[in-house]
């Protein structure tokens, strides 16, 4: 399996460029201190959003129930061992966040 690793910075808020598929995207994580769990945020590159507030969890492809069309063709996902994602998880590398493209046949 192929995958594009994308890092998690150590911020509460943050928001990085990345390409994905040949096009250009901005991803936000965001920590949600009261509840505590990650949600990560995809916007085009004039920073309209695609989908936001996504709460991040472990095993299972995040936007698997997101139909929306202008999101890159894969799927976004955590690889961990964990059953929950805390606030250092990333940064310690205890997860990884990962972008699955799927392979267009031609």
């Amino acid at each position: 399996m192929d995958y594009i690793t994308i890092e998690v910075p150590d911020m509460n808020d943050s928001v990085s460029r990345i390409v994905l598929n040949n096009t250009v995207y901005q991803i936000r994580f965001t920590w949600n201190d009261t509840g505590g769990y990650w949600k990560f945020s995809v916007y085009d590159p004039q920073s309209q959003p695609i989908v936001v507030g996504i709460k991040i969890v472990p095993r299972f492809p995040i936007n698997l129930f997101y139909g929306v069309t202008r999101l890159p063709t894969g799927v976004f996902g955590v690889m961990t061992k964990l059953d929950r994602i805390g606030r250092k998880d990333f940064v310690d590398g205890n997860a990884t966040f990962v972008f699955c493209p799927v392979e267009m046949e031609e």
